[in-house]
């Protein structure tokens, strides 16, 4: 059942080879004996197996599978509500804590017969990108005990890689999808904002916040996008020779960037051999730039996250009851005090806005200028942070202050080490327009059935 995808479990279903039962206890067995190294998952579904039973019993009775995700069991980050678990967004000062209903998103998933297998861990209420939280601690990435797995999204990509679950569900505000898919060797699709609803999700920035899924491959993040969109996402169909821009301002200079490089002029290579056309892009867009002078994520935070903790009735319902109540990791101290200084109605918070709107244009001439279909980049200018650290040279933000869509995939892993078995994972993106989800997927598609890169990490570090 190791590295299982949607359409093959659900022909062995169907075939009568396996059960719902079969997959679900295999995860949970798996959660058992290897998170105690990853603490990935705060807390499983106690309903799992009579939930599985269930899907099996109605596959017996009608002959039928009762969705397009039947009897999947997802991986859901804990800043989502369900109805039937907490959502503590990673704080202690949510411990326990339940608003007793679902996220939108989480209605869809069941509506197509998903299960909710598990919630993971994240770094506490998304704030940062290593995934530590005063619930659950440090999550490590599975190939490299000694690393962060990414963030905010971090426990979700962790336990994908680890096989704890079939599919899962981040949330992104500057990099938190993409940032564990490039850890960890996954697929993350972060959509065009409103694709996807935010209610029902704990909020950082509404403005540049969404929720996407995770996977081991292009089809199954796919397949929950399609059932999580709350959109219709057009469809699309490639040219005989897909031109794609490189944009080069977001490869690093430094000997901290060697091996991401190395793996970078694979990639475009291979992206040639499967027919792209790789076209250089020369505006100089600074990454840094960006993060500093345009995204509004910390101003919205103090307003959008106490008018969410407000409205749920949560028992510490602001910013500074929180720093009050101690109940946090400290590691996000420094931001909450920043953010609760910053407001949505400041003159900066208008400046920066403006910035966004010229940004936008800018990469919507990119794409004339160039008649590319998409932008290629790595995720990560250097190899994801060891546990301690703190990351450096993410490239997300692009599509988080845009709002435009991008997908992650697997580049390949760095050489192996005593800590790192098989390597160190790597991830590039592929960024486009609005709407351009189903291009960007036909496009990931394509590129990883020529060249698959996805290996599960080695157990035998995590005994």
């Amino acid at each position: 059942m190791l590295e299982l995808t949607i359409s093959a479990y659900h022909q062995a279903l169907l075939e009568k080879q396996m059960t719902t039962e079969d997959l679900v206890t295999f995860y949970l067995d798996r959660i058992r004996r290897f998170d105690i190294a990853l603490a990935s998952i705060i807390c499983v579904n106690p309903a799992a197996i009579q939930l599985a039973k269930d899907c099996d019993l109605s596959l017996q009775q009608t002959g039928k599978l009762s969705g397009s995700l039947h009897g999947v069991p997802v991986l859901l980050k804990d800043n989502i509500e369900t109805a039937d678990m907490p959502t503590t967004a990673g704080s202690l000062s949510l411990q326990g804590f339940s608003t007793g209903r679902d996220a939108d998103l989480v209605r869809r998933l069941k509506a197509a017969g998903a299960i909710i297998l598990a919630k993971t861990n994240l770094h506490e209420f998304a704030i940062w990108g290593e995934t530590i939280s005063s619930i659950k601690g440090q999550t490590r990435n599975p190939y490299d005990l000694t690393r962060t797995p990414g963030g905010s999204s971090g426990g979700t990509g962790a336990a994908l890689a680890a096989n704890f679950g079939l599919a899962g569900i981040g949330t992104d505000t500057i990099n938190s999808i993409r940032s564990p898919s490039s850890a960890n060797n996954l697929v993350g699709i972060r959509p065009t904002v409103g694709v996807v609803s935010d209610e029902g999700i704990v909020p950082y920035s509404l403005t540049q916040d969404t929720a996407g899924p995770m996977a081991r491959c292009v089809a199954d993040a796919a397949a929950v996008l399609d059932v999580i969109a709350v959109k219709d996402l057009p469809q699309t169909s490639l040219p005989a020779k897909p031109r794609i821009g490189l944009l080069r301002s977001f490869f690093g200079s430094e000997p901290v960037n060697l091996e991401v490089n190395r793996l970078m002029a694979h990639v475009i290579e291979e992206l040639g051999n499967t027919g792209f056309e790789a076209v250089e892009v020369g505006s100089q867009i600074q990454i840094d730039d960006l993060v500093s002078n345009v995204s509004v994520h910390l101003y919205d935070l103090k307003a959008h996250l106490n008018g969410y903790l407000e409205s749920v009735n949560a028992p510490y319902p602001s910013i500074d009851a929180i720093l009050a109540s101690g109940l946090y990791h400290p590691g996000i101290k420094d931001n909450l005090v920043l953010a609760n200084q910053l407001a949505i109605n400041s003159p900066e918070y208008g400046e920066r806005l403006k910035r966004r709107d010229l940004l936008r244009k800018q990469i919507e001439s990119i794409f004339v200028e160039n008649q590319s279909l998409a932008l290629a980049f790595p995720h990560q200018q250097q190899l994801v942070c060891r546990v301690g650290e703190s990351q450096s040279q993410r490239n997300g933000a692009l599509a988080a202050i845009t709002g435009f869509p991008s997908i992650c995939l697997p580049a390949g892993f760095t050489a192996a080490s005593d800590s790192a078995p098989i390597g160190v994972p790597v991830g590039f993106e592929l960024f486009g327009l609005p709407g351009s989800e189903r291009l960007l997927i036909a496009l990931a598609a394509l590129y990883e059935q020529q060249f698959p890169k996805r290996q599960p990490p080695t157990e035998a570090k995590w005994l």
